[in-house]
């Protein structure tokens, strides 16, 4: 049961109301912005909440229980708000979002709604439309780690143990192919190293965005070194913006072997039977009583 402070109660209890609608969002970089649906910004909260034309919250159902709620905000790009670039550059996927409902006139009278998650983002014709999630979807998460024979760390980190120093470089893009396809210079690691590495932009619009790279070879004459992304970025990138690459790891137990020395570190199973293992005794030749296969 939801406690409605005494001033805010009794001004909805009155036979007009001047309420509406505020979200402060919470990105997972910390910056925190607050938005509402009124004509003018509100202060309340310890947040200055925006006043941005066009948002809009759609209607949501709650249900007793587990089950994940979801609803959605909808409104236009402003540059004191929520910019298309952020939005494209996923600087709001996952963000926390509090819906206040709040008293225009006396914005010290407000109450917290509810606490959700922004899921899908889409954008189109100058608008976003933002999916929220009630925080019971995190119960449908995988929770623990996955039994498989590659390795389930992320290269680099605690659990894997490997060093980074010396396994990151800077570069320069020197030419755009197509959507993922980027020649550089400045990278001096052989042809392969940087497959399955991350690649982080340090310039230009995209300045902080990151991505795995899916392949690295290097250039006729070994000048330049060719990059390709598993996906495209947010804004088109240019000749002359900057980068850092760090080395990558297949998850292999042969390569966590043969080139970072650090099977002891190894985190996936290598030996575990593949799905034909139950299969590989059976033949035509071989009596299949219900007897041990080894005794």
């Amino acid at each position: 049961m939801r406690d409605i402070p005494e001033a805010l109660a009794a001004h909805l209890s009155g036979d007009a109301t001047t309420v509406c609608h505020g979200w402060r969002v919470t990105r997972r970089d910390g910056i925190v912005i607050g938005f509402t649906e009124h004509d003018r910004d509100l202060v309340f909260a310890g947040t200055t909440f925006l006043a941005a034309s066009g948002f809009r919250a759609s209607e949501t159902e709650a249900a007793a229980g587990l089950a994940a709620d979801a609803g959605e905000v909808a409104g236009g790009f402003s540059s004191v708000a929520i910019s298309e670039t952020d939005v494209a550059a996923g600087r709001y996927d996952g963000a926390r979002v509090e819906q206040f409902l709040v008293n225009w006139q006396a914005p010290e009278q407000y109450m917290l709604l509810t606490v959700q998650d922004i899921g899908e983002v889409t954008q189109a014709g100058g608008a976003f439309r933002a999916e929220l999630r009630s925080l019971t979807h995190r119960l449908s998460e995988v929770q623990g780690r996955s039994y498989g024979r590659r390795c389930d760390a992320a290269f680099g980190d605690a659990r894997c143990g490997a060093s980074l120093a010396g396994r990151s470089e800077a570069a320069v893009i020197l030419a755009v192919t197509g959507d993922v396809g980027l020649r550089v210079s400045g990278l001096s690691a052989a042809a392969g190293a940087y497959r399955y590495g991350l690649l982080r932009m340090t310039s230009g619009a995209n300045a902080g965005w990151s991505c795995d790279i899916e392949d690295h070879a290097v250039g006729t004459g070994g000048a330049s070194a060719v990059l390709s992304l598993w996906l495209p970025p947010p804004v088109a990138l240019s000749a002359g913006e900057t980068f850092t690459v760090t080395m990558g790891c297949d998850k292999s137990f042969a390569t966590c072997r043969d080139r970072f020395a650090n099977t002891r570190n190894f985190r996936g199973f290598p030996h575990m039977p593949g799905s034909d293992f139950s299969y590989g005794y059976a033949d035509g030749e071989t009596v299949h009583d219900g007897r041990p296969l080894f005794a």
